[in-house]
Order: C-alpha cells, then structure tokens, then sequence
C-alpha cells in the first residue's frame, strides 16, 4: 500500500481527481452527521462495494453523488479496484484485507476532513 501522504499530491495533480469537492446536499449532510458517523457509512459502504474480491459492476459501481462518500471515492481514487491498484498498490482479484480497507476508509477521512476546513 502507498503511503496517503505520497498519494495525496499525486491526486492533487489529477485534473479528473481535483475537481470533485463537496456541495448542496452532501456537504450539508457531512455537516449534519458529523465525521465520525460518515467514516463509520464509508467503512460499511466499502465493505459492501470495493472489498469482495471481485465487485459487482466494478469500475461503475460508486455514483458521483448522493453521499459524501461517494463524492470522496472519486476525489481520492477509492471508487474502485482499478483505481486501488493504480493508485494504492492495492491488487485487484482478491477480497481487501481489513488493514486495505483501513486504508481507504483512512484515505476518505483525510479528504473530508480538508474539505470541512477548506
């Protein structure tokens, strides 16, 4: 796994990567909620979409709105295993070991947080 103050200023370099920030409803929703909460729906959506081994609808399968998270998978290249690989080191065509999806639950915290103060 990269390390995510090695894969920060690589996003930030990625015209497609820097142009998702939170607006509208989700920002408000984060707002609402509250960081912790959100991680806690982050790790669970993870769990659920990007873990198994092979997702289904891989590569189409994280929206580009409708949940913060969401919005953060895009923005920190967590919204699928080809962007895990790419980006993370992460390989495709096993299940994420917990420590992965730490990982990339790490990686979602990390931006929202930049994205409340920013």
């Amino acid at each position: 796994m990269r390390n995510l103050d090695d894969v920060f200023p690589a996003l930030a370099r990625s015209a497609f990567r820097a142009r998702f920030h939170l607006r509208g409803p989700d920002r408000e929703y984060l707002d609402k909620k509250g960081i912790d909460t959100v991680l806690t729906h982050a790790s669970d959506l993870l769990s659920k979409r990007l873990a198994p081994a092979e997702p289904k609808n891989d590569g189409k399968q994280t929206p580009f709105r409708g949940h913060p998270v969401f919005v953060a998978q895009h923005a920190t290249a967590t919204c699928c295993r080809g962007c895990l690989e790419k980006w993370y080191d992460i390989p495709r065509g096993r299940e994420l070991s917990e420590a992965e999806l730490a990982h990339a639950v790490a990686a979602i915290g990390r931006w929202l947080r930049t994205e409340q103060t920013g």
